[in-house]
């Protein structure tokens, strides 16, 4: 068959460890022999970030501004012990953090459901998509050890040089200390894409923080949502019969378990992190959960909610198999693919992201799946484990038979 040609490239975005792995092989078997890809690449692997002291990582977060779509695989965001490991010279901020800077998007993680797994919620009987604030928060904090007793302050100066200032705390042994931030305007463009995404999805949107006891910070984000659904989105929802509310995140919680699913949940960014793990969990994997960044801008970056499956590599680097699942990896690439042929007018780019998402799905609901999913499987018939590698070809048969038909 022709290969598939593209117009514009896509910003792709290289990762760490075991996804890395899985990265070169999806597309060498279910991407290069259909589509003539073409691609900006990028190598955010750790060796690289440290080699070009992370300016890497603002290249490849600038590059997706200018082409407007970027895939990216999972990375390492290095602790004490990773530097050490990779022997670096500075603790690396996270890659995603920096791109959610430039890109000022939301994420929203959506999990990816297949017959024959059921969430372990049991009564989730429609995905929950998690909108992610991605800007400031703990990921953009500036932190103090304090080794001694003494005053803590927040302090704030103006551009006239008026100061405001709190005490924070009057510490009498050692401690630590942290200070975070947001903007309006992005809290405002977070607002605005949940709004809009909630809209074009027919969904309700729930909103949550903890505004009775961060009383200015949290209490920010509840008015900016409630300001701009009033004057902006309340008669678009009403006309579609959907809704929006507000409510504490503990309330929320407790609401979301309850539920039958099929709403977004919309959360700061640390929030969202969290809620985004234990949401993928719950419906069945940490592998089996989309994501995309939405930049107001109209920028896209597709990745996997998971990170780089440490323990797999490890044992990848021992010669010994491994099954790793490479579903959300597989949907980034789709998600990607199809919002390239979108805004460059390419169908048949649509139609394979389609293609290769169904068969990936259909390749699980035969019976054919990695090991994280085996012990999830509800069907009479057994499941069988395969690895990494095998499952990928198993897709790729599927795919033939999807495209050949």
């Amino acid at each position: 068959m022709m290969k598939i040609e593209m117009k514009t490239p896509l910003v792709e975005m290289d990762g760490d460890e075991m996804t890395r792995i899985l990265w070169k092989d999806i597309k060498e078997i279910l991407l290069q022999p259909y589509i003539d890809l073409k691609t900006e690449y990028f190598d955010l692997g750790l060796p690289e970030r440290e080699k070009t002291k992370d300016q890497v990582t603002m290249d490849a977060a600038l590059a997706n501004k200018k082409y407007g779509v970027g895939v990216k695989c999972a990375t390492i965001t290095p602790n004490a012990q990773r530097v050490e490991e990779y022997d670096l010279s500075e603790m690396w901020k996270s890659p995603n953090g920096t791109i959610r800077a430039v890109l000022d998007g939301t994420v929203f993680r959506t999990p990816i459901m297949v017959d024959g797994i059921s969430p372990v919620v049991k009564n989730w009987k429609e995905p929950i998509t998690i909108a992610r604030h991605a800007y400031g928060d703990v990921y953009k904090s500036s932190e103090i050890r304090v080794e001694k007793q003494g005053q803590a302050k927040l302090v704030f100066t103006d551009k006239d040089g008026n100061i405001k200032e709190e005490v924070i705390y009057d510490f009498e042994c050692p401690g630590v200390l942290q200070g975070q931030y947001n903007k309006d305007t992005s809290i405002a463009s977070f607002a605005r894409s949940c709004f809009q995404y909630a809209l074009d999805s027919h969904q309700d949107l729930w909103f949550s923080t903890k505004d009775t006891i961060s009383k200015k910070y949290d209490h920010r984000f509840k008015d900016i949502f409630q300001e701009i659904y009033d004057t902006e989105y309340r008669n678009q929802f009403e006309k579609e019969g959907l809704e929006y509310f507000y409510t504490l995140i503990d309330d929320a919680v407790a609401r979301v378990i309850r539920s039958k699913g099929g709403f977004i949940w919309a959360c700061k960014n640390y929030d969202g992190d969290v809620m985004s793990d234990m949401v993928s969990t719950a419906f069945g994997s940490l592998a089996m959960m989309t994501s995309v960044l939405v930049s107001p801008e109209g920028n896209y970056e597709y990745e996997a909610a998971h990170g780089t499956v440490t323990r797999h590599y490890y044992k990848h680097l021992k010669g010994e198999e491994t099954s790793t699942n490479p579903i959300a990896t597989i949907f980034a690439w789709t998600g990607a693919l199809r919002k390239r042929g979108e805004l460059d007018e390419i169908p048949e780019l649509m139609q394979f992201a389609d293609a290769l998402e169904k068969a990936s799905l259909l390749t699980i609901e035969s019976g054919r799946m990695t090991g994280d999913l085996v012990s999830l499987w509800e069907k009479d018939e057994p499941a069988v484990k395969l690895n990494s590698r095998d499952f990928l070809l198993a897709i790729q048969e599927n795919l033939n038979q999807i495209l050949n038909a």
